[in-house]
């Protein structure tokens, strides 16, 4: 499955994971567009039923809010505005890699 969002997504993750320290795997589930997969330091569509150390869901709103800055991704989480589900401290590795 490949869209505009999707497509937009791996851009937008990859250039803010290029030098970053990231060794887990993560998964971002775009509501309604499909999911990305951060693996190290490199960005990829999702393919479906493919499993993540952590996965993140957000609708595609909070998503581009979070890839632009305006919003921050502990902020979006503690709001319920983002979801998790796997491993926390993956979460956080990939946060701190994202800021």
């Amino acid at each position: 499955m490949s869209n505009a969002i999707i497509e937009a997504a791996v851009a937008a993750l990859s250039e803010k994971m290029a030098g970053a320290d990231f060794d887990g795997t993560a998964k971002f589930e775009i509501e309604g567009e499909g999911a990305v997969i951060v693996d190290g330091t490199s960005v990829r569509a999702a393919e479906d039923g493919e499993a993540a150390d952590v996965t993140m869901s957000a609708d595609a709103d909070v998503f581009q809010e979070i890839m632009s800055g305006e919003l921050n991704p502990t902020a979006a989480f503690m709001s319920g505005k983002l979801s998790l589900d796997g491993d926390m401290g993956t979460a956080m590795k990939l946060g701190s890699a994202l800021s």
